[in-house]
């Protein structure tokens, strides 16, 4: 995870500030890989990302992930932990691209990258769409996958994870744009039919479909989605969990009490920020605790 000290963090915070979406994923990632060039982070499949990143947040803050969703039947607010130590599973090794065969339609494909997702954002986005805190849009990053309910939260407002949103246009939108983007090759009855000929769109849906199927099962990680039991009328919502914006408001909610914790101290004792960053969490408890008592 490289040198991920209190100094590091306050500096990728105040870089994040500068940003939105995916600059600030970007950041999180190069502190989860800081040997790794930019270019390189950005050919990564989507899910080793998440995979990153879901590394670092165990690091930083631990396995238990407080969630808040909006249930999709009732508007009710529904809060729980969930547990992260099986979150973030790596995707395999891919030997070429991979191959689904439905009916008159076989289709080559690749698991879309980070460049890939960033890339059907911003085409959303220019559409009218909504960006995602981690380069999203709302919608499942798997190619063809069903629209779902994102989880992102953007601010530090906003709870971890943020609010459930529902945006199945958007999600559409994004769905097209990463297919379009990773198709290899597509044959019709043995034929094989030109790029330019068929928009991914018009792809069968039970074509789609088992594209869906087959991303998710290639890079489990690149999307998480929760099925949450409402406890006020007992259905169920799917939530999409957005880690980069996730790890996002928790680094935020981090760095401000951190911040107060420095200004505190630095006004009782007359210390540098380098001083009081240079403290363990604890001796910065106990004095702040002295503070409080004097």
């Amino acid at each position: 995870m490289g040198n991920t000290g209190p100094a590091e963090l306050l500096a990728i915070w105040e870089a994040g500030l500068a940003h939105h979406g995916p600059g600030r994923a970007l950041l999180l990632h190069r502190a989860a890989r800081p040997e790794t060039a930019a270019d390189e982070l950005l050919s990564l499949p989507v899910g080793e990302r998440e995979a990153d990143l879901y590394a670092l947040r165990r690091t930083l803050f631990g396995e238990r992930m407080q969630i808040r969703a909006e249930c999709g039947a009732c508007g009710e607010a529904m809060e729980f932990d969930l547990d992260a130590r099986d979150l973030g599973v790596r995707p395999g090794e891919q030997d070429g691209p991979l191959r689904v065969e439905e009916g008159e339609w076989t289709v080559e494909f690749r698991l879309p990258t980070v460049a890939d997702l960033e890339a059907a954002a911003r085409a959303v986005a220019e559409a009218g769409g909504r960006l995602g805190a981690n380069g999203n849009v709302g919608a499942n990053t798997n190619v063809g996958a069903d629209s779902g309910v994102g989880a992102n939260g953007d601010s530090a407002s906003d709870s971890y994870g943020g609010d459930a949103e529902r945006e199945p246009t958007t999600a559409a939108r994004a769905r097209r744009a990463l297919l379009a983007r990773c198709i290899v090759s597509v044959h019709r009855s043995g034929r094989p039919v030109p790029a330019d000929r068929l928009p991914a769109a018009e792809l069968p849906e039970p074509v789609q479909r088992r594209l869906a199927e087959a991303a998710e099962r290639a890079d489990p990680a690149a999307d998480v989605t929760l099925n949450v039991a409402c406890p006020e009328c007992g259905e169920a919502t799917r939530a999409e969990l957005d880690i980069a914006s996730y790890l996002w408001a928790e680094l935020d909610h981090w760095a401000r009490d951190l911040l107060l914790d420095v200004h505190l101290l630095a006004t009782a004792y007359g210390w540098s920020e380098p001083q009081i960053l240079a403290l363990s969490p604890l001796r910065r408890r106990y004095y702040l605790e002295l503070c409080a008592d004097g």
